[in-house]
């Protein structure tokens, strides 16, 4: 594995798992809000599991609903991208070999160099180096949207779980207070290996993605006490 593949590979890495969090993040923040709000309102351990699970469900299809959509216009774009510089390749191929060569110009490389680079590049798969050199394409950056989909339902899924089993645990009269404190230690503990992953600050990344997440749950906790009184 040549360097540079290495160092595409390690930030598709990256993008995954910072993706991943942010999608726990997403499942335990409306998971935990939902199960809060209708354990306020008074009803009982059954109906909140209930909502609860119900709550996962809608949200993981929800995500990977949103997620395939985004994706696949993205993929649909590179591939028109591809079919014109394929077509490109064929009826200006002179055009193409000077625009792959002004790249390397720009990054550094020596007019002569780069046009040797460009000939020699262009010789073994010139659709592959414009694709990567020009548009941005490559094996590792591709757009997937069946993969996409499934990553964003399957990260939802795993937050949204993590109030559900405090659920599981926890008395009917401290429900709310359990689950509050364990899904907002669950935020702080994902907000960290994100910023971890993308080199951000941990204390701010945490501090802002619990604050969110105590804003949500009380929000809804108050919204059930009200509906739960009125009716």
């Amino acid at each position: 594995m040549s360097r540079l593949h290495a160092e595409n590979h390690l930030v598709s890495r990256i993008g995954w798992l910072r993706a991943a969090v942010l999608g726990a993040n997403d499942g335990i923040v409306s998971t935990a809000s939902l199960i809060i709000g209708v354990a306020a309102a008074n009803a009982a351990t059954a109906n909140v599991l209930v909502a609860g699970i119900a709550g996962l469900v809608a949200g993981a299809m929800s995500m990977a609903a949103g997620e395939y959509v985004s994706v696949s216009s993205q993929a649909d774009t590179e591939q028109a991208d591809l079919a014109r510089e394929r077509e490109e390749l064929v009826t200006q191929p002179d055009f193409e070999r000077q625009e792959l060569a002004q790249i390397y110009i720009q990054r550094g490389v020596e007019p002569h160099l780069a046009l040797q680079v460009a000939d020699q590049l262009m010789a073994k798969d010139a659709l592959g180096a414009h694709a990567r050199d020009e548009l941005g394409i490559s094996e590792t950056t591709a757009a997937r949207p069946i993969l996409a989909a499934l990553a964003s339902a399957a990260a939802f899924s795993i937050g949204a779980i993590m109030p559900l089993a405090m659920v599981l645990l926890s008395s009917p009269s401290r429900l709310v207070a359990v689950v509050s404190i364990a899904s907002l230690l669950f935020l702080a503990v994902l907000g960290a290996i994100g910023a971890k992953a993308g080199g951000a600050n941990v204390l701010k990344a945490t501090s802002r993605v619990t604050f969110w997440g105590a804003l949500a749950m009380a929000l809804t906790a108050g919204i059930g006490a009200v509906v739960g009184t009125a009716v």
